[in-house]
């Protein structure tokens, strides 16, 4: 009887300990990652005279910093640019993704296997890779200089495509044929349908899209001449270097608020997000 008792207080000990260790872990991860934007921040509340010492202690300058950052290099304008070009890759990218889902579950077609196992190799195709022969053909689309030039090369998604696709192979196969009988057409099917049963795989795929076209630098920097059209990445960068000598607080208060978007959109759809990755679990 000493034994059974002893037993389980051994095994709650044990358990407490693995316990303690995992949320040791998980805190110092949650630092690393947190330290940049935290010292971001702290560094956008300092002078020019306090930003360049090892000093962490939050100043008084962060609505100065602000002001030069927003005067300096135009962000509200290039924010703008940035969110209309985000959306406007964001929802064609969905669009396109929704639709070629439906043609690898629902439609039969030769080489489909083929053809989806070439889809999925563009993942492994950064844009860098192909800036020279993607910039020679917006050179002779007569594209240079025009959101078209941001937009349409990022329009596929091998990552929308795929994550459609397994959750639309995960909804019984019964409802797209009740659908044929009742003379549901493929298009109506995805609208009525297969829409209204994905929107947390949508809130996911947006929420990925959303960081990585408003994350993009180097693309922009090449294609895209005109200030009046440029993104807030390529903007920040005005801010370093400005009359020889760099605002270190202000770059860091830019830096910030370029943050702000991205950040409210992850916000809004974390739920989405969390849920659109357990594909099994939608039926």
């Amino acid at each position: 009887m000493v034994r059974d008792f002893k037993s389980p207080q051994k095994s709650s000990k044990r358990i407490s300990w693995k316990d303690l260790l995992t949320h040791l872990i998980l805190s110092i991860a949650v630092l690393l990652v947190a330290f940049p934007l935290v010292f971001a921040a702290i560094k956008a509340t300092q002078d020019s005279s306090q930003v360049v010492s090892s000093h962490m202690n939050p100043g008084m300058s962060l609505l100065d910093n602000i002001k030069t950052a927003w005067n300096t290099a135009r962000l509200g304008q290039y924010m703008l640019n940035s969110f209309v070009v985000t959306v406007a890759v964001t929802v064609g990218k969905t669009a396109l993704s929704l639709l070629a889902a439906l043609a690898f579950v629902y439609f039969r077609f030769p080489f489909k296997n083929m053809v989806f196992a070439l889809v999925l190799f563009t993942l492994m195709l950064p844009t860098e890779l192909l800036i020279v022969s993607l910039f020679n053909l917006i050179t002779d689309l007569h594209w240079t200089n025009s959101y078209a030039a941001i937009i349409v090369p990022f329009l596929a998604s091998a990552t929308g495509v795929f994550l459609f696709r397994q959750h639309f192979m995960n909804i019984p196969t019964s409802l797209a044929e009740a659908a044929r009988l009742d003379g549901c057409g493929s298009l109506r099917f995805l609208w009525h349908i297969l829409i209204p049963m994905s929107w947390n795989t949508i809130g996911a795929l947006a929420v990925i899209q959303f960081v990585y076209v408003w994350d993009q630098y180097l693309w922009p920097l090449v294609v895209m001449q005109s200030e009046d059209r440029q993104v807030v990445q390529v903007g920040l960068k005005k801010l370093i270097d400005v009359g020889g000598a760099t605002d270190w607080g202000a770059v860091m208060a830019g830096a910030v608020i370029s943050i702000l978007p991205p950040l409210l959109i992850f916000t809004l759809l974390q739920e989405q997000f969390s849920r659109g990755f357990a594909l099994g679990q939608e039926k």
